[in-house]
């Protein structure tokens, strides 16, 4: 088992997954300390990487494309406090940090892991019921329909109506972007059959958001939705695969075999060094004999 604990949080690698635990350090925004503990299992990740600064540095996890409903539905807007794959490291535990990278890939490598894209979510998404007030609304799920209630702010024209519920089924996709600027941000349910051009400060299907503290935390409202919705890359149910062709099989040729063979110096430096156990160092080496 790796581990990294720091003000920022705790990462604890345990072989099969990640458990991410959000600190307490002021710099932990909202949105990670309202999602909480985050169980990240091994093929969900596409890499990670730690960079070094003078005074900090900072571990980055990388999802496959598609794994988890939270980074598809805020499509990389998350700022670095709201990231929960991003770590900030004490300069003191450059160390610990490299040695936790070492691990994560070494995993990844010997249970060849791809990191293409996925067409189902691998991550459940943020909890239900859920609910959320910011902007001039708030936003609550409970796993079947999302219901929008408006408070004095809202104008007249989207309140009017009065409170709004939207059944899941009827929801063909939810996206959420936060406030720049002077430009607004905002959550957006489209309803199938039902498009509208409308600004979300007018549109009855949106929260408009101002950039205050709560509004990361509309995200987690749009990745509980998300969750529920089919992925975008999930095959069609009308979809017929193609006839496939058994191949013939054709020996492997010599550049794979000497990178095999490197890969089996490699582990052995490693064991010598004392990163590899004597177990890990067998499981390691007979994974990489099978593929000669």
């Amino acid at each position: 088992m790796a581990e990294i604990i720091q003000r920022d949080g705790t990462w604890t690698f345990d072989g099969d997954a990640l458990r991410l635990v959000p600190g307490r350090d002021k710099n932990v925004g909202l949105l990670r300390k309202t999602l909480g503990e985050l169980a990240v299992p091994l093929g969900a990740l596409a890499g990670i990487s730690f960079e070094q600064g003078k005074k900090s540095g900072r571990l980055r996890l990388r999802l496959r494309d598609g794994a988890d409903p939270l980074l598809h539905a805020t499509g990389g807007r998350l700022t670095d406090s709201s990231d929960p794959y991003q770590m900030t490291v004490d300069s003191d535990r450059y160390g610990v940090a490299e040695y936790f990278v070492d691990e994560i890939r070494n995993a990844l490598l010997l249970d060849e892991v791809p990191a293409t894209a996925v067409d189902r979510y691998l991550l459940p998404g943020p909890a239900v019921p859920l609910s959320v007030s910011a902007g001039d609304g708030t936003a609550s799920f409970d796993g079947e329909n999302i219901r929008l209630e408006w408070n004095w702010k809202t104008e007249e024209a989207k309140s009017a109506a009065g409170a709004r519920t939207l059944a899941l089924a009827d929801i063909q996709s939810v996206e959420w972007h936060p406030a720049v600027g002077l430009e607004n941000g905002f959550l957006r349910f489209t309803v199938r059959g039902a498009p509208t051009k409308a600004p979300p400060k007018y549109d009855p299907n949106s929260v408009d958001l101002w950039g205050f503290k709560k509004d990361p935390l509309m995200a987690l409202v749009a990745a509980a939705v998300q969750a529920r919705l089919p992925h975008p890359s999930a095959p069609s149910p009308t979809d017929t695969p193609p006839k496939q062709l058994t191949p013939t099989p054709t020996p492997p040729p010599e550049a794979d075999h000497d990178a095999l063979l490197r890969r089996l110096r490699e582990l052995g430096d490693l064991h010598k060094s004392g990163v590899l156990t004597d177990e890990e160092f067998t499981l390691a080496k007979q994974a990489v004999l099978r593929g000669m």
